[in-house]
């Protein structure tokens, strides 16, 4: 955070905005964020062709690890991987760094790939949401998640609005991963998802593609946006018969203080049940498709839920865009084989908690 608005006062010096701007970075609540490159480095801008360098330089450098921890703690090989879904928004390749991953992990050639590049930060949430339906349309089947965001690549010195301003104190860097299972393990088992787009928010929420590569576009009326989402949360866990203010985890988004604290109270929910949700904000800032991941990795950090409990996962971007998903929790016994086998989808997350969950029988 210091360094934050050290960096901003002194580039932006004698801007008239500069002091909303640095109030609003204050409040963001982010302490520490994690980039990949040296500040002072990425205060410089080598121009676009060098940062989308950087990019494939590091995601092939960084993704590997990350996924042989996901792909582990699933009990897994890569052979038994039958769809990789990877999503940035960040960076641009083609072919998408699935192409690469399967030529140099292990995956089998016939594996699906399904690249998502302009879902911003709601990608995580469409990323659990799409391997759900990949499993229910192909039984047993395993899907890999990849996220990866540089976000800091995207820092442009020359913009210097408030929307931009706020979004250099607010987004950070991170590799994430998770399987999404068609049977067996300990995790979250993903029983319905629904998405939804906010109707004309379509500009609210954008990049700008220039020479000099993305810039980044946020309204002011965004962190507003919790309002209206709010009751088709509600709406989407009503309809599979739960009360969502009696929900037993919540793995949400965080865009930033406003969506957390705003959605809280439209739903009349405790704060502290956005816990893991604030850690990842705090730790690590908006690190876009990756936070939900990242945040179901400190639910399966903390003590796991009890078998059966519920939950959802929310990711939120542009378009005005939800991606959401309910399910309930599934704990099988950790050196039991027999329970590999049967079951519907399930997701869980890249660091610990080594195996995920069947669908918890009606």
């Amino acid at each position: 955070m210091e360094e934050t608005l050290e960096f901003a006062e002194r580039v932006h010096a004698g801007k008239p905005q500069l002091p909303l701007a640095l109030r609003l970075i204050q409040n963001t609540g982010v302490r520490k964020r994690h980039i990949v490159q040296p500040i002072e480095e990425t205060l410089r801008h080598p121009g676009f062709e060098e940062r989308n360098r950087i990019y494939e330089l590091e995601s092939k450098k960084r993704c590997p690890e990350v996924i042989e921890k996901a792909l582990a703690n699933a009990r897994l090989a890569a052979r038994d991987i039958d769809a990789i879904i990877y999503v940035s928004c960040t960076g641009f390749l083609m072919p998408s760094l699935t192409a690469w991953l399967i030529n140099n992990m292990g995956f089998r050639s016939d594996t699906r790939q399904i690249p998502i590049a302009q879902l911003g930060c709601a990608a995580g949430g469409a990323a659990i949401n799409r391997a759900h339906d990949f499993c229910m349309a192909h039984p047993g089947s395993n899907v890999l998640i990849v996220a990866c965001e540089m976000c800091s690549l995207c820092y442009q010195p020359v913009d210097d609005g408030i929307g931009s301003l706020l979004s250099d104190g607010l987004f950070g860097d991170a590799v994430a991963a998770a399987v999404v299972r068609g049977s067996g393990g300990t995790g979250m088992t993903l029983e319905r998802n629904g998405s939804y787009l906010i109707p004309n928010t379509e500009e609210w929420i954008s990049y700008a593609v220039r020479a000099t590569g993305f810039h980044f576009q946020l309204d002011r009326r965004v962190p507003g946006t919790m309002e209206p989402l709010a009751p088709v949360l509600r709406q989407l866990v009503t309809e599979h018969g739960w009360d969502i203010g009696n929900l037993d985890f919540y793995i949400i988004h965080a865009g930033g203080p406003r969506i957390l604290d705003d959605l809280s109270r439209f739903l009349d929910l405790d704060r502290k049940m956005f816990r893991h949700s604030w850690a990842t904000l705090t730790e690590y800032g908006n690190i876009a498709s990756a936070v939900v991941l990242d945040a179901l990795r400190r639910l399966f950090e903390e003590d796991l839920p009890m078998p059966g409990a519920t939950g959802i996962v929310a990711g939120f971007g542009p378009g005005i865009t939800a991606e959401m998903a309910v399910g309930s929790w599934r704990a099988d016994p950790p050196d039991d084989p027999d329970q590999l086998t049967g079951g519907d989808p399930l997701t869980y997350s890249r660091h610990d908690s080594p195996r995920p969950t069947r669908k918890r029988p009606k």
